[in-house]
């Protein structure tokens, strides 16, 4: 069983030409509406793949929040632990430009009430691994994270949106997993670093922490640190990009169902990669999210 312990929330994306410029404004070429959320794209991406999955989190009384629950539960994720608050659910402002790169701006919505008043100990029960991402605030992803650890889960977090990581209860985790631009943030380092200035970055991490980290680098593919002092770069895939939204959140969610079904974690970082570049070939996080069947047939290509 993963859990997963994160944001829901409705995706408005627009598709532009270009990314508008302080006060340019652009008429968009599309508009759709997408169900997302870090929290919740990830646990799609883990149930497309076979492994059983409950989310903790949050959704308004309104009818996204009606349409969160429901599209959880057909995605036969377990969302009985998607708390219910009064007022709107969050909301996403996504633009796509003609490259496939977005620009994101969230609005929290009931993600924003979630806190660590909630006992979430009862609902580790049977946890192998535990998915956390930083869209929800900091009292409830401590919460989380302290409450896998006792579990005994595998603790994997996602430090995205990138935030310092001093706020948060960094003894719980075993996996932390970063982009490049991430990995410098967290830092206070520059963003633009070569492979090899990143894999550095990751050791720092790996040794400040004491844990592993997992860096992934785009096309380049993926980096980790072990604990262990294990490491290893597995290469990305050659694809055609329609829009990157929720690929991470593709990759993140394919790594835990790996590890959850006993792979190692070179193995599950292919299986993560291969994944999220079959994610970016549809518009919209969720689109191109792909089923076990889609991966086996792609990484025996």
């Amino acid at each position: 069983m993963i859990v997963v312990a994160g944001s829901a929330n409705i995706d408005l994306v627009a598709r532009v030409s270009h990314h508008p410029e302080p006060g340019e404004t652009l008429m968009a070429s599309g508009y759709a509406v997408h169900q997302g959320g870090k929290g919740a794209n990830q646990a799609v991406a883990a149930a497309r793949l076979g492994a059983p999955v409950r989310f903790l989190g949050a959704a308004g009384d309104d009818d996204f929040g009606n349409q969160i629950v429901a599209n959880l539960t057909a995605e036969g994720i377990d969302a009985d632990g998607v708390q219910r608050f009064p007022g709107s659910s969050g909301i996403a402002l996504i633009t796509v430009d003609n490259d496939g790169e977005n620009r994101i701006v969230v609005v929290p919505g009931a993600n924003g009430q979630l806190d660590d008043s909630r006992d979430l100990a009862g609902a580790m029960g049977g946890a192998t691994a535990l998915l956390v991402q930083l869209e929800t605030p900091t009292a409830f992803v401590n919460a989380a994270l302290a409450a896998g650890h006792a579990a005994g889960a595998e603790v994997i977090l996602n430090a995205a949106p990138a935030a310092p990581l001093k706020a948060f209860a960094m003894d719980a985790v075993d996996w932390l997993m970063v982009n490049a631009g991430e990995a410098a943030f967290v830092l206070g380092e520059r963003e633009g670093a070569t492979r090899d200035e990143t894999a550095d970055q990751a050791r720092r991490l790996a040794k400040q922490y004491d844990i592993g980290v997992i860096v992934t680098l785009g096309a380049d593919g993926a980096l980790w640190i072990g604990r262990d002092g294990s490491q290893g770069h597995v290469p990305g895939r050659p694809t055609t990009v329609v829009d990157t939204t929720g690929a991470g959140d593709t990759f993140a969610g394919a790594f835990a169902a790996a590890r959850a079904e006993g792979q190692s974690v070179e193995d599950a970082i292919r299986m993560a990669g291969v994944a999220a570049s079959l994610s970016v070939g549809a518009a919209g996080a969720r689109a191109g999210m792909p089923d076990r069947a889609a991966v086996r047939t792609a990484m025996d290509e």
